[in-house]
Order: C-alpha cells, then structure tokens, then sequence
C-alpha cells in the first residue's frame, strides 16, 4: 500500500479493492505531489496502465479536499480517445477507479444513439469520454456544456492527429475554459503533439518513462520465414501450436479480414472480425465474444491496434507486415500488458524480408528468426497437452463410477486411451505441411529422393519416384472440371491439404467439361476418404466420389516421363474421315453436278447459274420507271412529281421556299398582332 499514499483516499481504496499492490511508472510518476496542478505532457509505451495514470492525474483536481463528488452537473473532466474501442474502455477503466468517489460516468462516440447521449449530459456528468467528431457534434449542438470544465485529457494523442482529428481538438480545446489542466499522453512525441502541446498547455510537464526508451520487455518477438503460398498456412499453424486463450491477427485490409475470417470458421477456429465496415454494434459484440470466452481469434485491420485490453491476450499475429514501425509496435502492444508475458509473431513472406528488417529497426526490436512450426511441431504440442491435462488428475464422480467401469470392462483400457485421443484431436483443427525456406531469404533446397515435407519429419512423405513407377492406385472423381476453371496449380495443393498426403501420391490428372478424374495411390486412399468424412466434401465445395476401378472414358497408362498415354475401348471406334478422292460428289448443284471453280466463275456459281455483279447492278429497280421505296421527307418542298424523285432535287423542290405563309411555323410563339398570316416576332 506504500504505492498509494500519494493517492486520494477514494481513489487508493479503490486500487486496493482492484488488488493493486505496486504501480507501473507511469502511474506512480502522475502521483508526485509536483504535479498535482499542472499540465503534463507524458509519453509511455502502449500498455503501461496510462488510463489508471490520468485517472490518477485528474483526482487532486476533481475532488480536491472531498472524499466524493456531488451532485451531477456540468462536466468537470473531459478524456478525449481516438476510436470508439478505446473510449469504451476508458470508461469502464475510470468506472472501477472512480467508484468509491460516486463520479458519474458518460460516454459521447460516434455510432451511438445521440438523443440518448444527450439525454445522459441533461441528468449531469461529472466526468465525460467521447471521441473527437461526437464531442465536436454535441457542443455544436449546445448539449455539451464546457464552461465548468477543470481537466481535458488526450489519451493517443499522436494517433488523433494522425487520424486526421487535429481541426476536432482545436475546436474542443479553444471551447474550454482558459485555465483548465491539460493532460495529454502519447506513445511517441513527435513535432505535432510537441506543436500541439506548446499551443494549449501552460508550462507543461514532460514526463517519459523508462519504458520509453526501450521496448517492452514482457514480449517475444518472432519473425517467421515463409514462402509466400504458404503466409496463411503459417498463421493456422502458429495458432494451433500456441492455443493461446486469446489471440489478435492483424491484416492490412478489410478484405484480407474477410477472407481469414472466412477460412478459419470453416477451420473450426472461433473467430470474430473487428474492422471499420462494422457497425459499433457488431465491433462492441465482437469484443464481448472475446472476453468472455465465446472467441479465441480476433481478425482485426489496424483500427484495433491503439487501446483494445483483452484479458489473457497472448499472442499477436501480424498477418500483413504493418505500414510503419509505430503500427507495429501499437499492434504488438496487445499483448505482454500489465505484467504477462505475450508473444509477437510476424509472418514474413521470403520477397518482404528486407522490408521486415527496416521495420523491425525502426521500432528497436530485435527478433528471433525462425521458422514456422511445422505440422509435426504442432502434433507433438498437441501431445504434451493432452499428457498435461488437469483432467487426469480429477477423480470421477460418484454417478459416473458405474459408467465407467462398464467401459473398462467393455472395451479394455487400450481402446478408451485411443477414443479419448480421438475425441481430444477431434476438438482442433489439423495442421498444415508448410514448405520450409531458408532464413536468408531463399528456398531450402530439397534433397534428392525427399519431399519438401519429408525434411520436416512428416508421416505421409515418401522418396521421390519416378512417374513410370507409381504403383497401386485408386481413382476418384471430384465434381468441379473446365467449365468451373478447374486448374492443377490448385487442385494438387486442395487435394494434399485434404487428405493430408503430398503430391507424390497423386497420379494422373483428367479433366473433363464438369468433373475432374484424379489418380491417388492405394495406400492412401482410405486415409483420404476418413479425412473428408461423412460429407466426402473439400474446400471450394468440391465433392470427392470414390470409382471402382479406372473412369469410363478410358484407362491410362503410364509409358514414360511426359505424361500419362489414353487407351482402351473409345480409341476403337473408327475416326470420322473426310470424302475420299473416288467418292461420288454431293448433290450440290440443281443441274446434279457440283461446278468447278472455273465454271462458277463463268457465271455458274456454286448454286447454278447466277448473274454477275455488273449484270445484277444493269438490272437494278432503281433505273427503273417506278420509285424504289417511300420518298424520303423533306420539309415544306412540293409533292414529288410522278416521274419520281431525282434525288430530291427537282426544278419545282429547287424553288420551294423553307416557309411559305400558308404552312405551319417550325418555331414556337404567338403570332405578333397586326401581322398576317403565320408570321411572329423573332424578336422574342
């Protein structure tokens, strides 16, 4: 309790009740007496407790003398957060803190009922957290009342400015009263905030604490090696390797939070997207399945990476390598919070390593490079789990005693071990067979007769064999061909993740318009059909039937290297040949004999006798006596005279006038009066 003297009474019991037994830096440097009226200036890295430091900031001037608050009125205090997220967390931070004190508490952010958070500000806050575009909004609206104000806090503020909130916090800062307290915390300080702090703070305080200068020293950074085909089979295996009760993937856009999320819930993983697309609804949702156990992944976009506090989060993925070395260190900031140890994992495809390492420069870090687990890694974690499991250790109740002895007497202990594994296995997601790569930035080279997957150790690989010599095989049909723009660059690596083999151990590739023919070896075959279970479906929705024996347009044999020979009854039908020389010619002509080319020059023409094209002009209708077709329309000329239209320009339409006095005008207006005829002033 020696960490809390400096504290207010209310605020002190407050800690203890929480179990707050020793203070981080920060929150011990905003209890120095020195500061109990000045403004402040502090920068700390991201989860060193700087929402329990202002709230321990703001108390002296709050309550000052007095154990509680009064009655609700205008507010007293203002915290300032740059995202939705982070504001409602700051709230719950400042309700724990503050409620020996009998503060009332309201929030302003945007995505909200408004009428509700005026209503809220009506009844009386003592302290108010928004966000910059709501807060703005309701002063505007005369809801929110400044006038008594004695604390503003910016809470990141280089993230506001760097969201582009700079005109927002004038204009809250200039609506407060001159000699209010300023607070303003940052996890770096650049010219801006420096700027920004020389302009609405009074002879501020500049307090960086040690952690400043050093990362946090509580996380493990990773940065693992991949080939860029294999960056999101590296992210299932990283979470199946860890099962942390918490964990964050980190994409760099909406869309790649889609896709993952997508591909991990039909993963089995427990997922839940957070990302600027959601409604404040869906986001606060989100949070909530994560906190209470519902989801164990959150597949996040940046708007994620500043201020989210997920209790048991012990582990980052950084799915997309982040844009700037702050990103990265706001993202890896999740976790190794308040105390725990968290780890962060940044997936580095082989062609973006140059760019990892300036990153990772510019924010001070130095990582262990690795590799992925691989899928044997991840299934001898698995073992020592299962081994490890506290299930073991608890005696069976006494309703389930019966039970179980008559399993033990059923099925023996050997077969209770092995459907327990099962069903333990069952829980979890099968791991994926990453291609290894060399640290340095290149692929491993393979060595001759192994599998990529067989220098990893893994079961299904074998020695690589010639395509003459594939032995045994059982062929099956799976319900997606040309039409569906089947491909083999993407059938192979779906048919070797489904049935967990490589690609040694599938043979012959036929495609057809709607279904696609594959060879697979026998000893494979039934581990393949256990793998796709009952549904016998893969990804993309691709059906998988198994045939008796080879397809029905015919066998393949293999006779050398370059691929596979078709054989079998279709290549005895007889092939569609063309009229042979002797043959007699069809009755193309009227007259019973096809012309030669020369004759149908003559003027016999394919189809018999035809006139050229000089004689079909000669003999025209248009040279004739009678109009061809209806004359075309021509203003106000004359009707055509009975030898017909010479083009439109005969003597009588040559003289025609465009308007005569006895036609209709083309334009519209009132004819002008004392005027004859359809005549109108122009003038108008």
């Amino acid at each position: 309790m020696t960490d809390h003297n400096n504290a207010v009474p209310a605020i002190a019991k407050a800690l203890a009740k929480r179990g707050y037994t020793t203070l981080t830096p920060v929150q011990q440097a905003m209890l120095d007496p020195a500061l109990a009226q000045s403004d402040a200036l502090v920068s700390a890295q991201t989860g060193s407790g700087k929402t329990v430091a202002f709230g321990l900031a703001m108390a002296p001037t709050l309550l000052g003398e007095a154990e509680r608050f009064g009655s609700a009125g205008n507010p007293l205090a203002l915290v300032i957060a740059p995202t939705r997220e982070l504001a409602m967390q700051v709230k719950r931070e400042l309700e724990w803190l503050y409620e020996m004190a009998g503060a009332v508490i309201v929030s302003c952010v945007g995505g909200m009922d408004i009428r509700s958070e005026r209503r809220a500000l009506e009844r009386g806050a003592h302290i108010v957290v928004g966000t910059p575009g709501r807060l703005c909004d309701h002063i505007r609206r005369n809801a929110l009342d400044m006038s008594e104000l004695k604390v503003a806090v910016l809470d990141e503020a280089d993230e506001m400015l760097d969201l582009g909130f700079r005109e927002d916090l004038e204009f809250i800062l200039e609506s407060a009263p001159d000699d209010r307290r300023t607070l303003m915390f940052s996890a770096t300080v650049p010219a801006a905030i420096a700027k920004l702090a020389k302009s609405y703070q009074r002879d501020a305080v500049r307090i960086a604490t040690t952690t400043e200068e050093k990362q946090h020293g509580d996380i493990e950074y990773r940065a693992l090696a991949v080939a860029p085909s294999d960056r999101e089979n590296a992210i299932i295996n990283v979470l199946r390797y860890y099962e942390a009760t918490n964990a964050i993937v980190f994409c760099s856009t909406r869309a790649a939070v889609n896709h993952l999320t997508a591909r991990f819930n039909n993963r089995n993983f427990d997922v839940v997207a957070l990302s600027g697309e959601l409604t404040q609804n869906e986001r606060t949702h989100a949070l909530q399945a994560m906190r209470d156990g519902r989801a164990r992944v959150c597949i996040a976009t940046d708007v994620a990476a500043r201020g989210i506090d997920l209790p048991g989060l012990d582990l980052v993925i950084h799915a997309d390598l982040p844009t700037n070395s702050e990103t990265l260190l706001h993202r890896s900031g999740r976790t190794g919070r308040a105390g725990r140890k968290g780890i962060s994992a940044m997936i580095v495809p082989v062609n973006a390593r140059r760019k990892a390492e300036r990153l990772l420069a510019g924010a001070g870090i130095t990582p262990t490079w690795a590799h992925p687990p691989s899928a044997e890694d991840v299934m001898r974690r698995d073992d020592e789990r299962l081994l490890a499991d506290p299930i073991f250790e608890e005696k069976p109740r006494e309703e389930e005693q019966e039970l179980v002895a008559r399993l033990v007497a059923s099925h023996g202990a050997e077969k209770l071990a092995a459907a327990f594994v099962a069903l333990y296995r069952s829980k979890y997601s099968a791991p994926e067979d990453i291609a290894e790569v060399s640290l340095d930035g290149g692929r491993k080279p393979r060595e001759a007769g192994r599998s990529n997957a067989g220098e990893r150790g893994d079961p299904a690989s074998r020695p690589l064999t010639p395509r003459g010599d594939f032995g045994p095989a059982v062929w099956f049909s799976l319900s997606v061909g040309r039409k569906q723009r089947a491909e083999p660059r993407w059938l192979i690596p779906t048919l070797c993740r489904a049935g967990g083999f490589t690609k040694n151990e599938i043979g012959a590739i036929k495609m057809q318009a709607d279904e696609t023919y594959v060879e697979i070896a026998a000893d494979q075959a039934e581990g393949f059909m256990n793998k796709l279970g009952k549904d016998r479906m893969m990804e993309r929705g691709i059906r998988v039937t198994r045939l008796n024996g080879a397809p029905d347009f015919g066998k393949f044999t293999r006779s050398n290297e370059d691929g596979p020979t078709r054989e079998g009854p279709r290549m005895d039908k007889p092939r569609k040949q063309g009229p042979r020389e002797d043959a007699p010619r069809k009755d193309w002509s009227p007259k019973g004999e096809r012309p030669s080319r020369k004759d149908a020059s003559a003027g016999g023409g394919r189809f018999g006798s035809q006139p050229s094209r000089d004689e079909r002009l000669l003999d025209d209708e248009v040279w004739g006596d009678r109009p061809k077709g209806k004359p075309k329309k021509q203003g106000f000329k004359a009707a055509a005279p009975a030898g017909g239209f010479d083009g439109g320009k005969t003597a009588e339409t040559r003289d025609a006038k465009p308007f005569r006095k006895d036609a209709k005008p083309f334009q519209k207006g009132k004819p002008k009066p004392g005027k004859g005829g359809g005549g109108f002033d122009r003038r108008k």
